[in-house]
């Protein structure tokens, strides 16, 4: 696979890898924070309901106890009692004791003439039959009026009850106190915005609000029927900041007043936005783990599937070339013997010219002139290239002949020793040292001793020949090292400062007939013939080399004896 191969499956790796567990991790994320929003939103709403019909419940209480503290002045004066005022003024002091609420305490006959009061104004005398009150008391028999200025031009409201066990109906009145109920009705723990108020059907207000003004627009619906239901009602609304409040509304005081609780949506549901704020925080750290990881893992994917394909085509490569030396194999054979035949006719024709010149000169039939000379040359060089061509037919018979393999166990310590001191001697004239490193209690391997004996003599030459080829007869070094892992497998290697291969000759060094060295040198067979021995006792050869700077040769053997 080409770089753009690497580079397009590592893109395709990693997006997968950081989608899968990313939209994974978001949808439990948002469906648990779904879930979680929900149940938070639903108790916030739940919270105000239960304070809008708690503190429903405390002022229609306090309402309720102040129509009965008016009943129970009925039941205990009489019309003409009250109209005494000491007798009024003594009423107006026990109620003023049960409850401070009250202001003031006045009764009227049923034409609406004000017959006593006892307060704070002189209302006494004044007639109220055209009031609207006055009307709906005496149509009702109990009335709350709206906050209203009246006669005495401050807001207030009153409660009256009109008593008809008589020959003649009569009103009692009383005014409440509009500070002390405006507290209680201000009197809600809801946030740092929350705030309650009171309106009326027509949503004037009844009680002060942080808007201020005396009248606040329940939004349109306030002028529809939908305005009016039962029970406890919450929406979305938009104040006169332009803030969006929560706000719960519910009727009091027989659909008269409406009680309104509001407060402003960020502070409603703060605990929501800041759970918000953190899954936020919390799914933004996740996705960049995810991606951090997803890069990491899927650099290491693509770089192991790379070091796989390159040991795989390595594999191939090995296979093919072993292949190829085998097929070779068989071929060579066939073809040294068929030279050999014709050789051996040449060297003994050569043998017969040799003995009938001897004879002739024996027999004083020739002299001994140029031509002779010439002619004696030219036999000994025939002999010579016979006797290479010869060399070059024993070495492809070798490399082809399907020897017997002795196995034995060979201590590589010993062994390798025993093969450098063939060659110090030769490498000594030249300058060349030798450094070893064999250490001492390696388990032996099993091997031909014969044929790894050429493996490591050929390497030995091989690199021998390669360092006097750049320095001479001096600055020479070799390096043999044998190590063992864990695994069992041990390492051979042999390394050189000698002229170096180039890149464009290491991958057929292993094939046969090729050769770096000079004509006449070498004959190209010598690697072909060590790899073939090599693999046949399970092991691998690998080279690495810079033109100009040395070469490595490793050996490895995967079996060792326990």
């Amino acid at each position: 696979m080409s770089r753009n191969g690497y580079h397009k499956l590592r893109k395709y790796i990693l997006l997968s890898m950081i989608l899968a567990p990313a939209i994974i991790y978001v949808l439990a994320l948002g469906i648990g924070y779904f879930y979680f929003a929900e149940s938070l939103r639903n108790s916030t709403l739940e919270t105000m309901k239960r304070l809008v019909k708690d503190h429903r419940q405390s002022i229609e209480s306090f309402l309720d106890e102040r129509r009965g503290d008016l009943s129970f002045m009925m039941d205990v004066y009489t019309f003409e009692d009250l109209k005494n005022p000491a007798q009024l003024q003594k009423a107006l002091k026990q109620l003023q004791r049960k409850s401070g609420a009250f202001v003031d305490l006045g009764v009227f006959d049923n034409t609406g003439v004000h017959a006593g009061y006892q307060g704070p104004y002189d209302l006494t005398g004044r007639n109220y039959k055209d009031e609207s009150w006055f009307k709906e008391v005496m149509e009702k028999g109990v009335y709350v009026s709206d906050v209203f200025r009246g006669f005495r031009n401050v807001p207030h409201f009153v409660i009256a009850i009109v008593n008809r066990t008589g020959a003649k109906s009569w009103i009692i009145r009383s005014t409440i106190d509009s500070q002390m109920f405006n507290s209680l009705v201000e009197h809600v723990s809801i946030g740092k915005t929350g705030e309650a108020y009171i309106l009326n059907s027509r949503g004037v207000l009844q009680t002060r609000s942080r808007a201020g003004g005396d009248r606040i627009e329940l939004s349109v619906e306030a002028a529809e029927p939908a305005f009016y239901h039962e029970g406890i009602r919450i929406f979305e609304q938009t104040g006169a900041n332009d803030a969006l409040y929560l706000t719960a509304t519910t009727w009091l005081n027989e659909r008269s007043w409406m009680l309104v609780v509001r407060q402003e949506k960020t502070d409603a549901f703060q605990a929501l936005n800041s759970a918000t704020i953190i899954i936020a925080v919390i799914t933004a750290i996740g996705i960049l783990i995810i991606i951090l990881a997803s890069v990491i893992l899927s650099a290491g994917i693509v770089r192991r599937m790379e070091q796989m394909d390159l040991e795989k085509e390595k594999l191939r490569f090995q296979l093919i070339r072993a292949s190829g030396l085998a097929e070779l194999g068989e071929l060579a054979t066939g073809f040294a013997h068929e030279i050999n035949n014709p050789l051996q006719i040449i060297k003994n024709e050569k043998s017969l010219i040799e003995m009938n010149l001897k004879e002739q000169q024996d027999a004083g039939l020739t002299e001994k002139n140029r031509t002779m000379e010439e002619v004696t040359d030219s036999l000994n060089q025939i002999n010579l290239q016979v006797e290479r061509c010869a060399k070059i037919t024993q070495a492809i018979l070798k490399f082809g002949r399907a020897s017997n393999f002795e196995s034995t166990n060979i201590n590589l310590v010993e062994f390798i020793s025993q093969i450098t001191s063939m060659v110090e001697k030769r490498a000594g004239v030249h300058g060349i040292s030798f450094i070893q490193e064999l250490p001492e209690g390696l388990k032996p391997i099993v091997g031909d001793p014969a044929q790894l004996q050429q493996v490591f003599l050929n390497l030995i030459n091989n690199a021998v020949d390669a360092v006097i080829e750049k320095h001479g007869a001096s600055g020479g070094s070799i390096k043999l090292s044998v190590s063992q892992d864990d695994t069992g497998k041990t390492s051979v290697l042999i390394w050189d400062n000698g002229v170096g291969i180039s890149q464009e000759n290491l991958g057929k060094l292993f094939t046969p007939f090729f050769t770096t060295k000079p004509v006449g040198k070498g004959t190209g067979l010598g690697l072909a013939v060590c790899y073939g021995i090599v693999n046949k006792m399970g092991g691998t050869m690998d080279v690495t080399s810079t033109s100009a700077a040395g070469t490595t040769f490793t050996v490895n053997f995967p079996l060792t004896v326990g």
